[in-house]
């Protein structure tokens, strides 16, 4: 829609210009004093031709049955459109190229009488008449045949496009290449799924159907592989790339490019890298040491994590006074984001960790200290009447967790939260 604005903006400056131009010549000359370079005789703007003119109302028209979701009209309207493609008379035929492509997209994606042969068509036809968009075309079109469970066509778009060759525009298009290849692979990765589902149903696979499954996986993993050596959030082809060599049972490799996409510093931050990689830790059984040095990492980058649930469990287990500390921040921080404020788990891991914690003999301190800074806006996120009337209505436990809790957080404070649940009698 903001290409739609900017094509009709560029429709509407042409036509200002000319309708001010003679003015705005005739007050210049009569006001201006300064002598003007000597550029020779200035080309007067052109204006807007009948066919521009059509074209420019045509696009309103289409702007306008988008924003209602009157698809049909829209669609009957794009019909016409067109033809501004045939256009040579202005140089942003390759912006009309792209309006083209995004807007019947959208029509035949809403309009209820829409077919599969119709977004053939429209794609086939964008894809000839101008190379640069030609890469994402073929991939939005291979989603729409994925999307109508048309896999192998889908693989096929790809595949031609991934061999695709126009000069300098193919040069030009390196990462949307490596893109098309990537997807591609996450195809071969859902057929070697499918086949592998259908060939465990089997009660007697042939030799051929494995050795088949196992093409697949090569394939899809050559290049799978790959995309580690372009930084990247790249979530769903690890996963795929993982499951397949755990399938395979090739754990120092799956562990290799689980370690890589985390710890690599070429690449962006991403909390679901460490994520993924504790995970499979969990799923291979390793050592809680190094469950833990994941979840540590995590824990910095996001400490509202439902994992650090995990993390404090972890720490609760530890005989050390300084993990069990940590642990009373590491819940605390979590308790810090309103999304953990009604669960009764959190609240029950802090009760297990303060009761831990007071078999020390500064364990007063230590949440006094903790406590310090939360003094002035805890009360006011847990600990009201609002809070102490709706734990009592949905959920009576976590009450009974939570009211003696306020007295040992907050033991300086009058809060209305115990004040209720003295009067109701809870």
């Amino acid at each position: 829609m903001d290409d739609l604005e900017r094509e009709l903006m560029s429709f509407k400056d042409l036509e200002d210009d000319n309708d001010s131009f003679d003015d705005n010549s005739s007050k210049a000359s009569t006001k201006s004093k300064l002598p003007l370079p000597n550029y020779g005789m200035h080309a007067e703007p052109p204006r807007e031709s009948g066919f521009h003119r059509s074209t420019r109302v045509c696009l309103e028209h289409i702007r306008d049955a988008l924003l209602h979701h009157r698809w049909q009209e829209a669609a009957e309207y794009m019909a016409c459109y067109p033809q501004i493609l045939e256009d040579t008379t202005n140089g942003s035929a390759q912006s009309y190229k792209e309006l083209t492509w995004r807007i019947s997209a959208e029509i035949l994606h809403h309009h209820p009488k829409s077919k599969l042969e119709d977004y053939n068509n429209i794609y086939e036809r964008m894809k000839h008449s101008g190379v640069r968009h030609y890469l994402m075309i073929c991939l939005e079109h291979s989603f729409h045949l994925l999307l109508n469970g048309h896999i192998e066509e889908a693989k096929r778009q790809l595949s031609v496009s991934e061999s695709w060759r126009y000069g300098k525009e193919s040069a030009a298009q390196d990462q949307k290449t490596k893109l098309i290849q990537a997807y591609r692979s996450l195809l071969d990765y859902i057929i070697w799924v499918d086949k592998k589902f259908t060939n465990s149903n089997t009660e007697y696979p042939e030799s051929n159907e494995n050795q088949d499954i196992r093409n697949y996986f090569r394939t899809a993993s050559v290049n799978l592989k790959e995309i580690l050596k372009n930084p990247g959030v790249w979530d769903p082809f690890i996963l795929s790339y993982v499951e397949m060599l755990e399938f395979y049972e090739d754990h120092e490799e799956a562990l290799k490019v689980l370690n890589d996409y985390a710890y690599d510093n070429s690449f962006p931050p991403n909390p679901n890298a460490h994520v993924y990689l504790y995970q499979y830790l969990k799923r291979c059984d390793t050592p809680e040491k190094n469950q833990m040095k994941v979840l540590k990492i995590l824990h910095v980058s996001v400490p509202s994590h439902e994992l650090m649930l995990e993390y404090s469990s972890f720490l609760l287990k530890s005989e050390k006074s300084s993990d069990i500390e940590k642990a009373l921040r590491v819940v605390l921080e979590m308790l810090d984001f309103a999304c953990w404020r009604s669960s009764l788990d959190v609240w029950k891991r802090l009760e297990a960790i303060i009761q831990k914690l007071q078999q020390q003999e500064n364990w007063k301190y230590v949440v006094r200290t903790n406590m310090a800074e939360r003094h002035g806006w805890w009360p006011a996120l847990h600990f009201t009447c609002f809070h102490a009337s709706k734990d009592s209505e949905e959920n009576p436990e976590l009450m009974q967790v939570k009211a003696p809790l306020t007295k040992i957080l907050c033991p300086d404070l009058t809060l209305k939260y115990t004040d209720w649940q003295a009067t109701n009698g809870k």
